[in-house]
C-alpha cells in the first residue's frame, strides 16, 4: 500500500514542499523584476525530491510579479494537476513534463527573455560562448533546437524539444526562446540571469558593426570550469533576492 505521506495533498502541504513553492514563486517575481518574463506566458518548474515524477509549476493566467507560494500548482509526469488552486497552461504541461521526464532535469526555467530570444532568430541560433566572460560560463553546456515546429500543444512536441536538449543545461529553441535547467532553483535562476546578460552583451556588440573578437575555445572551457567549480555565488545571489524582492 502506498505511504499516505507521499500523497499529493500531504506532500503539497508539507513544510519542505511549501519552502520549494515559496522559492519558485520568488524566482518568478525576481525574473519579472529583471524583465525576463512575457505577459502571463512562460513557466518555471521544480521536481519534488520526494517524488521526482511530480513537479511544481506556476499557474495559468498570473503575471510572474504577482505569483506567491500559495499560487503554485503540483503536476504529475503526464502534466495533470494534482494540487493547487489554479489551472495549468497546456504548453507548460507538454514542455515541462517532457523535459523533467526525458531530460531528467530537476529545475526547468522556460522564457522568451528578449536578448536570448533575439539570438534564436539568427542563423547561429544561439549565444557564442567564446565571447564575453558571462558567455564563457555556458561553454559546453548549450544545445540548439533549430527546428521550430509551432506551439507545443501536444506531448510529441514537448518530447521532441526535450530530446533535442541532449542533456544540456541550456537549450536555445529556434524562433522561440530558451530553456535553462539546474539542480536547484537558485542555481538555475543564476544561470538564467547571466545567460540574458551574456546575450545582451553579444547583441549590443553586434550592433556596433565592428568585428567581434572571441577567445580560444580552450580558454572558454577553462572559464566555464572556474565558474561552475563552486556555486556559492549563485546561492548568495538568490538569498539577496529573498531580501529584496517582494
Amino acid at each position: 500500500m502506498e505511504d499516505p505521506s507521499l500523497s499529493a495533498p500531504a506532500l503539497f502541504g508539507s513544510d519542505p514542499v511549501r519552502a520549494l513553492r515559496n522559492d519558485l514563486a520568488l524566482a518568478l517575481r525576481a525574473a519579472a523584476q529583471h524583465g525576463l518574463g512575457e505577459g502571463v506566458c512562460n513557466h518555471f518548474s521544480i521536481a519534488l525530491p520526494q517524488r521526482p515524477d511530480w513537479f511544481l509549476l506556476n499557474p495559468r493566467g498570473l503575471h510572474w510579479s504577482e505569483v506567491q507560494g500559495d499560487d503554485i500548482v503540483l503536476v504529475d509526469a503526464q502534466g495533470e494537476r494534482l494540487a493547487g488552486p489554479h489551472p495549468v497552461e497546456p504548453t507548460a504541461m507538454f514542455i515541462h513534463a517532457a523535459v523533467h521526464r526525458i531530460a531528467g532535469k530537476a529545475c526547468v526555467l522556460h522564457t522568451h527573455m528578449p536578448y536570448a530570444t533575439a539570438l534564436t532568430l539568427t542563423d547561429q541560433r544561439a549565444l557564442d560562448t567564446t565571447l564575453s566572460q558571462n558567455a564563457m560560463r555556458f561553454h559546453g553546456r548549450v544545445a540548439v533546437d533549430a527546428e521550430y515546429n509551432g506551439l507545443a500543444l501536444d506531448a510529441g512536441e514537448g518530447e521532441r524539444i526535450a530530446r533535442a536538449m541532449r542533456g544540456a543545461d541550456v537549450a536555445f529553441l529556434g524562433n522561440h526562446g530558451v530553456i535553462v535547467c539546474g539542480e536547484k532553483i537558485a542555481w538555475a535562476f543564476d544561470d538564467l540571469y547571466y545567460l540574458e546578460r551574456a546575450c545582451t552583451h553579444q547583441v549590443l556588440a553586434q550592433s556596433t558593426g565592428r568585428p567581434l573578437l572571441p577567445v580560444q575555445p580552450e580558454l572558454a572551457a577553462r572559464v566555464a570550469a572556474q565558474t561552475m567549480g563552486e556555486r556559492m555565488q549563485s546561492d548568495l545571489f538568490f538569498e539577496s533576492l529573498r531580501r529584496m524582492v517582494r
